[in-house]
């Protein structure tokens, strides 16, 4: 009797047993997907979390800028038990996609891409939730024109071919508002599509009458359209260049000085279209995304190290707003920082930030 009321006990004890260990299974497990997102940040315990930012195709400066950052934040992790992965994309509008997916975790985006997603204007068919970690190098970009084109002013395109970025790339998102304030659209000359060194290319054999190209200053493919033509940059309106920047957030004034092309005649009143800029997912970790901005604001000039668009994450540019909403794990460390602009809100432009010159010499920002 002894013996079968022991065995009864143990009998009875069996479910309390499979419970106690689901529950210690249940505990031990981070629970995260490939983003590692529902783990509450960048902790040391679970599963290792593999990260994904997006870049762009090789060739561009997102692509060198993602692998710098991902580079410098694995390597000062310390003890978070996460490893970040640069991704090549087709660039913003396929990186937004993506981490409204979760298939990114973070990525490279123009601010004015960004911008109109966020919204869902301007050909996006949604709206997409996403937040802004840091804003990056400037993208200064204007049309140019061989000097014999007869072509001086943006109402002068009407009427001609124009080059006005490369298939898919979104350039449609900052240019036809620029247009739009000099009464000219897209339906008012032949818009065609190439990449930056293509388009000077067509400027040179005839197939262009004007090309709309730029970057971070000095911009590559201006400098060799400098070199092989003599070009002449058309003005934007004085009127029309204040509007704009009242506008809309991304766009900035930006004064190109002479010396920085062989072909200007005096200091050109330009505009930054779009500065590059880290974003993610609006329901993102806030400690994860706390710890990523961390990381990357100290030990930025590593990232300047290997891509000179590094020098753009300092004190004046870092957290500048330029029309998508910062995420609010920077912006707790943006604070404690003590770098986040005093505004009277989150979505007000950082107070004194824009650059009127050149700010920072990088690759070209527009060539994802």
């Amino acid at each position: 009797m002894r013996f079968l009321s022991s065995k009864l006990a143990k009998t009875a004890l069996l479910p309390f047993l499979a419970a106690a260990l689901l529950l210690y299974a249940g505990c031990s497990s981070d629970g995260g997907g490939s983003g590692g997102t529902s783990s509450g940040g960048g902790g040391g315990g679970g599963r290792r979390q593999f990260l994904s930012m997006g870049t762009a195709p090789v060739g561009g400066a997102f692509a060198v800028v993602g692998q710098a950052v991902s580079e410098v934040l694995n390597a000062n992790k310390g003890d978070a038990n996460w490893k970040m992965q640069a991704k090549g994309t087709k660039g913003s509008q396929e990186n937004i996609r993506r981490l409204a997916k979760n298939d990114l975790q973070l990525a490279l985006s123009n601010s004015a891409i960004t911008y109109f997603a966020v919204r869902g204007e301007s050909g996006w068919e949604q709206q997409y939730d996403m937040r802004a970690i840091a804003t990056l190098a400037p993208n200064v970009a204007m049309f140019i024109t061989t000097a014999d084109s007869g072509i001086k002013s943006i109402a002068d395109l009407k009427g001609k071919k124009v080059v006005v970025g490369p298939a898919g790339a979104g350039f449609e998102m900052f240019v036809q508002p620029l247009l739009a304030a000099h009464g000219v659209t897209y339906d008012d000359f032949s818009p065609l599509n190439a990449t930056q060194s293509g388009a000077v290319d067509m400027l040179g054999d005839g197939s262009a009458d004007a090309a709309f190209l730029g970057g971070a200053v000095p911009t590559g493919s201006i400098s060799q359209a400098c070199s092989t033509h003599d070009i002449h940059f058309i003005p934007f309106g004085e009127a029309e260049r204040t509007k704009l920047v009242e506008d809309f957030p991304f766009f900035q004034p930006f004064t190109i000085v002479q010396d920085k092309y062989p072909d200007l005649t005096g200091d050109y009143a330009g505009l930054n279209v779009g500065s590059m800029q880290l974003i993610t997912s609006a329901d993102q970790h806030e400690e994860l995304i706390y710890e990523i901005t961390k990381l990357i604001w100290e030990n930025r000039a590593d990232i300047a190290a290997q891509h000179p668009a590094g020098k753009a994450i300092n004190e004046k540019n870092a957290a500048r707003y330029t029309g998508t909403d910062f995420h609010p794990g920077a912006v707790k460390f943006y604070k404690e920082a003590g770098i986040w602009p005093e505004t009277e809100s989150a979505a007000e432009p950082a107070a004194g930030a824009a650059p009127a010159t050149e700010a920072v010499t990088a690759e070209p920002a527009t060539q994802e």
